[in-house]
């Protein structure tokens, strides 16, 4: 069974983040990324550039993922509403 630990190291070996929180139950996933590489871009780009790293895992190992995605300006203005 596909773990939260794996998945983010998963995530982490082909994406370039400075935070990741994952969570799940070896089906269901629900994640918070933090990368530069997300700069600019919209939410369903954000999301797409996850699914690219994670591969064909997306279709095999992992049966749902919900994320949150932030470039690092997105996610300190996050923080500081909270």
């Amino acid at each position: 069974m596909l773990t939260p630990d794996t998945l983010k190291n998963y995530i982490a070996s082909a994406l370039p983040c400075t935070h990741i929180e994952l969570e799940g139950d070896g089906q269901h996933f629900y994640a918070t990324i933090v990368s530069a590489e997300f700069a600019g871009l919209s939410m369903i780009k954000q999301h797409q550039k996850v699914y690219a790293a994670l591969g064909d895992r997306m279709k095999a190992e992992v049966h749902a993922l919900s994320m949150k995605t932030y470039s690092p300006e997105q996610w300190a203005a996050q923080a500081t509403k909270g």
